[in-house]
């Protein structure tokens, strides 16, 4: 997966030397390992000094992902499976999804206006509504 660099989309490649991949040892239960093995990745790779382009820089930086530090640096702990290997390919796939998810560009909403017939039903539902409403309540004698 990192041979030359992470591959984001077919023009978008991000070097090795910008994407710092450090163990450190995993938290929760792990039996006699838990204190020996750093099986556990750290994922860091700064947005500001990277290669990315700067339109998707902008985007990333615009974004809320909470991966994402004031600084710009985007930090990933990866510590689902038992392996270092499995973990590092999980956090650099999940670097991945979220610089790929920062590129889509979100399709314009289109406005639209209730058809006639739709809004007939609709005002006629409310009709029939309060009329039931009406029949619940106390009858007064006169």
């Amino acid at each position: 997966m990192l041979d030359n660099g992470l591959r984001i989309a077919s023009q978008i490649v991000i070097p090795v030397r910008e994407i710092e991949v450090s163990a450190i040892r995993a938290q929760g239960a792990g039996g006699q390992n838990v204190n020996k093995v750093a099986s556990a990745v750290h994922i860091r790779f700064d947005i500001k000094g990277s290669s990315l382009p700067e339109f998707c820089k902008n985007r990333l930086l615009g974004t809320s992902d909470h991966h994402i530090t004031k600084e710009g640096v985007i930090v990933i702990k990866a510590q689902q499976h038992r392996s270092q290997e499995k973990n590092r390919d999980d956090g650099l796939n999940r670097l991945r999804r979220i610089i790929l998810k920062a590129m889509a560009v979100q399709k314009k909403r289109k406005k639209t206006m209730p058809t006639q017939i739709s809004r007939i039903k609709r005002l006629d539902g409310k009709t029939r509504r309060g009329q039931i409403k009406n029949l619940r309540r106390n009858i007064r004698e006169i």
